[in-house]
């Protein structure tokens, strides 16, 4: 064969590579912080993507610190998503200075201002726990949509329309959660939880929410605040408190050991998922799963008659 012969079979193969359609493209690799951002990124990516999870179930983002195993994979990844709003205060200068060489992302910060919660202890900072509200966390899911269609424009459409699909499914989430937590009686809708991580959850349905600790773990509670609760539960005749997965559930014991002594019984309604969702490849592991199951141990610990399989009969299944 002659050499311009071979150079022009080289090209020609080459020009077959370059010119492949785009669904044998292989699938855009995303990296994101919370199992929350990853679930909806794998809902709307679909099989166009790939998505690492770099906090699994019962880690929390307040405290967490990348490891060189996260920074290997990041700096390979197509697209970092990021939730933002202060969440991953330890990573922050990390993602600024990853976002100089590749396309990173903080997802929840295209939420308008006016839709969050700001807090009296941190000027200029806002509620970080926006996926506690379905219907807040869609304009996360939509910012998903947005950022992986401009990473891959050729899939802009397909990846808003799996937007666009995941959110309606949110919207059944949320008349659910509607639903069921109104048949909590009006005096017992007090959520009390270890860190204030369910202010939208309380603005959405309802709920009066005190926390231990403030929105972040960081924060400490003080035997003050501990004996100030104590007075609370005790005054107000609360029947129940909440562990949270994330978090330790020594402050909590504490409140519930403190209402004994003064003779009122006070149990834990049950754990619920604040900062990070169940189990890997249990309903509780994903979004809606997560969601799911607060609301139901909640209405159920707070006295409304509802199943215990939650929304669709799938939680617990994998006890």
């Amino acid at each position: 064969m002659s050499r311009r012969a071979a150079l022009g079979g080289f090209a020609a193969l080459t020009a077959g590579v370059l010119a492949r359609p785009a669904f044998a493209a292989a699938p855009l690799s995303v990296v994101a912080t919370t199992g929350m951002i990853a679930d909806a990124a794998r809902e709307v990516g679909g099989d166009a993507v790939t998505v690492k999870a770099l906090m699994g179930p019962g880690v929390d983002p307040h405290s967490y610190r990348q490891t060189r195993s996260d920074i290997v994979a990041m700096t390979r990844a197509d697209a970092v998503l990021w939730h933002g709003l202060y969440l991953e205060a330890q990573m922050e200068e990390f993602f600024h200075t990853l976002a100089r060489q590749r396309q990173v992302f903080a997802v929840a910060e295209a939420l308008p201002k006016e839709q969050l919660l700001a807090h009296a202890d941190y000027e200029n900072r806002y509620d970080p726990h926006v996926w506690m509200a379905p219907e807040l966390f869609t304009g996360v899911v939509t910012e998903i949509g947005r950022v992986l269609g401009e990473v891959r424009p050729e899939m802009a459409d397909v990846f808003a329309a799996n937007a666009q699909a995941y959110a309606a499914r949110l919207g059944e989430l949320d008349v659910y959660a509607r639903h069921t937590l109104e048949q909590v009686p009006p005096e017992q809708r007090v959520l009390l939880t270890a860190h204030d991580a369910f202010g939208y959850f309380g603005r959405a349905y309802g709920f009066e929410v005190i926390g231990i600790q403030g929105i972040s773990t960081e924060s400490e509670a003080g035997l003050h605040r501990v004996s100030a609760l104590v007075d609370t539960i005790v005054t107000r005749g609360l029947s129940a408190v909440f562990v949270e997965s994330s978090v330790s559930d020594r402050n909590m014991r504490a409140l519930v050991e403190g209402a004994a002594a003064r003779g009122h019984d006070v149990r834990v309604g049950g754990e619920l998922f604040s900062d990070a969702m169940g189990q890997d490849g249990t309903y509780e592991g994903t979004y809606i799963g997560m969601i799911d199951h607060n609301v139901t141990t909640i209405a159920r610990a707070l006295g409304a008659d509802v199943p215990a399989g939650g929304m669709s009969g799938q939680l617990n299944q994998g006890a």
